[in-house]
């Protein structure tokens, strides 16, 4: 028994690939831009799990938004704060000025810490130039050791 296969070519059609291209660009920028649209916060140092002895670096990044000083109060703007074994700040509630909270108003984007051995939360938190902070959203968690 003999099969027949039977194809049929379809001819290249230059315009429906342009039309296709274009779909997916216009796709492709849309993402970027919802990317984009989501501001963040992270450790840059130390990672997640890190073993440290003190002093240590930490070091800040943000993207989706920019580091001013503390008094400015352009939008989408402010700087960051180190929380030390607490958690994120409600979003518009002000950041607590003490030991556990270490404000950084300069604009500073790293810092040496010193703390004693043992086991710690360390939250990042952006906040306004206010002290006002921009909340969880804008906070990120992690947890280090201490030697």
């Amino acid at each position: 028994m003999t099969s027949t296969i039977s194809l049929t070519a379809r001819a290249f059609q230059p315009s429906r690939f342009i039309k296709t291209l274009f779909a997916a660009s216009v796709l492709c920028a849309a993402a970027q831009a919802a990317q984009a649209a989501e501001p963040s916060v992270s450790f840059t140092a130390p990672m997640d799990g890190a073993v440290v002895t003190s002093p240590f670096d930490v070091k800040f990044a943000v993207s989706g938004m920019e580091i001013r000083p503390l008094g400015d109060m352009t939008p989408n703007t402010g700087h960051h704060h180190l929380l030390i074994n607490t958690g994120p700040i409600a979003k518009g509630a002000p950041i607590p000025m003490d030991d556990t909270h270490l404000h950084y108003g300069k604009g500073q984007t790293e810092a040496k810490i010193t703390l004693p051995p043992g086991k710690y939360k360390l939250t990042m938190q952006f906040g306004d130039g206010a002290h006002q902070s921009y909340g969880p959203a804008m906070s990120k968690t992690i947890n280090i050791t201490v030697k």
